[in-house]
């Protein structure tokens, strides 16, 4: 069985390596990522990474795995910045708070899908404008949903989580092993079928 990793996240490779799993094939989807009006950030996530899944072909041997993060503040769904003044903005709205970091991962097998959702908490300490700037000079918010990547140098900005590192990186490691494993690929090691 061939692993097709829908996206083009390093971050998202990279967990996978963790634990030995090098993907067959990347095939990063190309969709409209915009939020509806009125949708909630976990539909959101949840129609985006539906809508990748959905949008790969796969031969009959491959199994995909797509996802979508999405940071979201309330209500307000803080995707991928545009620009280095949205950045900005992000930051300054996620300074001394507490937000949510949603990852919705699907695997899919011919037209067999299993999604899940997982929903992390983390709090970002009070940023003062010169490290913002240093942070925002880094460009390392680019391509990231809320403008920041936990396992870079905003990680020291952020004193607590709740819930899954992998899941805030990108990939909820634990729980893409459980989906694997349903439709029958062969992770630690263990044989196909």
């Amino acid at each position: 069985m061939k692993l097709i990793l829908g996206s083009a996240s390093a971050r998202r490779k990279e967990i996978l390596a963790q634990v030995g799993i090098v993907p067959f094939a990347i095939r990063a989807p190309n969709i409209d990522e915009t939020p509806l009006i009125r949708e909630l950030p976990l539909q959101y996530c949840r129609r985006i990474t539906e809508e990748k899944i959905h949008s790969l072909e796969l031969a009959d041997d491959e199994v995909a795995i797509c996802a979508d993060t999405t940071v979201a503040v309330g209500r307000r769904i803080l995707g991928k910045p545009s620009d280095r003044d949205e950045a900005n903005s992000f930051l300054s709205l996620l300074s001394g708070r507490r937000h949510k970091v949603i990852t919705c991962v699907a695997v899919r097998k011919q037209n067999k899908i299993r999604t899940k959702d997982v929903v992390s908490r983390v709090k970002m300490r009070v940023l003062g404008s010169q490290e913002k700037e240093f942070y925002l000079d880094s460009g390392d918010w680019e391509g990231k949903a809320g403008g920041y990547g936990i396992q870079g140098i905003a990680s020291s900005f952020i004193p607590w989580i709740g819930g899954s590192y992998t899941g805030i990186v990108g990939l909820p490691l634990t729980e893409t092993i459980g989906l694997l494993r349903t439709f029958g690929y062969p992770v630690f090691g263990e044989k196909n079928g």
